[in-house]
């Protein structure tokens, strides 16, 4: 048995990099998942033959996470299809860089909108179906407490407002037993930043382990902190960095 037999989540940006990783780490530990992802549709139907392969059930939501209307549509979806929701990962996010003097305006209300408000917006619509003892974990960065280089400063500031809002997330959804935990990774090897691109060596540099994270050492923590191990970690910050910050 895992430790979430019998459980409903959803992994937002779950297509791909770390959220693809996390929906399948949870469907195996039991849990049946759904996905919302942005385009690429065969990619989003590769996780869900991987969870079903696993025997759970599984759903794939076409929804921007900047388009408010579309991502309450997805979590309502979800719930309705999957039968309920115990699990909400809040994971998709976009990373423009670009100095202050630099950075459209453009390019910083996408960041602020997807990372920030999608975040709350998810949160938000999801409170109405968790059942007592859910869980809500966020996916944050350890930006959001060192800016390591030039060029992250919205990226940064939205990290820090994800784990800002997790903290009030806790308290107002304490009283149900619900959870509300930012798992925090440093350099991951995905898609937007390979181990073996231009910005590697930089990264390594910072590392304690001398190598960035896969993406199935954040599934790991998320997984935990999902499951009956985490009832009793809300409000706070676990960061998964190899020693980024230390």
């Amino acid at each position: 048995m895992g430790s979430l037999d019998g459980k409903v989540a959803l992994v937002t940006g779950g297509s791909r990099g770390i959220g693809a990783a996390i929906a399948r780490k949870l469907a195996e530990e039991g849990a049946d998942v759904a996905v919302t992802y942005e385009r690429s549709v065969s990619r989003a139907d590769e996780v869900v033959a991987s969870i079903e392969g696993l025997g759970r059930k599984a759903l794939a939501v076409r929804a921007d996470s900047a388009d408010a209307d579309a991502l309450i549509t997805a979590v309502d979806r979800a719930a309705e299809a999957l039968g309920g929701l115990d699990v909400l990962v809040n994971n998709a996010g976009v990373f423009p860089r670009g100095t202050v003097e630099e950075m459209p305006l453009t390019d910083l209300d996408r960041i602020l909108a997807v990372n920030v408000r999608a975040v709350f917006v998810a949160t938000q619509a999801a409170a109405r179906h968790l059942r007592p003892g859910g869980r809500v974990v966020h996916l944050g960065s350890t930006l959001g407490e060192r800016v390591t280089g030039t060029g992250m400063s919205a990226y940064a500031a939205t990290k820090a407002a994800v784990a800002g809002m997790s903290r009030g997330f806790a308290r107002d959804l304490g009283s149900r037993g619900i959870t509300s935990v930012v798992v925090q990774p440093g350099p991951t090897d995905t898609d937007m930043n390979p181990a073996d691109g231009p910005r590697a060596a930089k990264s390594l540099a910072l590392s304690a382990v001398g190598r960035h994270a896969a993406p199935e050492d954040l599934a790991a923590t998320v997984a935990h902190v999902a499951g009956p191990a985490g009832a009793f970690i809300t409000g706070s910050v676990i960061t998964v960095d190899g020693g980024v910050n230390a």
